[in-house]
């Protein structure tokens, strides 16, 4: 089977909040759609694995910031490759409460909701949440998947539902130079690829994913 043909359905870029106790978390997600109009509901998918998902169990409530094309490509490794049981993942982070959960501001609109029901697959929890607030923020167009693999190219943490593998995706992607040097970061995976077979990766480079330094890096 050629996972690529996954990149063809439509996905966003989010970052789900919700509160851990008193203490905010959260998580990037990609796999949110709305169900209904009236009353307005939206469909989550949140790994197990992810600590996102017990906490938004246990308070049945989260909110969704929809980041844009001009996010900080950051946004998406602080929320997304740590987790938030041992990591305060809002440290740094310009944020704004609604409705007693946190909202990025560096977003172009947010969602709110309550927890009506869910559903269990073997790896994912589906939460059905209905809205009880939402707004636009700015008129930047919001970030899709496809933006985000393309042009930030970045790519998806472990328990999001489209990560593929690295050796998946350059065994079917005819269009790949596997001479061509390249750099992966070992945190979040985001891939430096060169012109050149023998190109360095410079010694003042950061990943804009996940700001880690050039010694985070290997060449593959």
């Amino acid at each position: 089977m050629n996972k690529n043909v996954f990149r063809n359905l439509s996905y966003g870029v989010y970052v789900v909040s919700t509160l851990d106790g008193s203490r905010n978390t959260g998580c990037t997600a990609n796999s949110i759609m709305q169900i209904t109009s009236s009353p307005a509901t939206i469909a989550v998918s949140m790994n197990h694995d992810n600590y996102t998902n017990s906490c938004i169990q246990a308070s049945g409530r989260f909110a969704v910031s929809i980041l844009s094309e001009l996010s900080a490509p950051s946004l998406i490794g602080q929320f997304g490759f740590q987790s938030g049981k041992d990591t305060d993942k809002f440290e740094g982070i310009d944020f704004t409460m609604k409705e007693g959960l946190p909202i990025l501001n560096d977003c172009c609109g947010y969602i709110i909701c309550k927890v009506i029901n869910k559903m269990e697959t073997s790896t994912h929890t589906v939460f059905l949440g209905e809205v009880t607030d939402g707004d636009t923020l700015g008129s930047a167009p919001a970030m899709t998947y496809a933006y985000y693999h393309n042009v930030v190219k970045g790519k998806s943490p472990k328990n999001a539902p489209t990560y593929i593998a690295e050796e998946d995706i350059s065994a079917k992607d005819p269009t790949k130079d596997v001479t061509a040097s390249k750099w992966v970061c070992g945190v979040c995976g985001y891939v430096y690829e060169g012109e050149t077979p023998f190109e360095q990766l410079p010694d003042t480079y950061t990943c804009p994913v996940c700001r880690q330094s050039k010694t985070k890096f290997v060449q593959k």
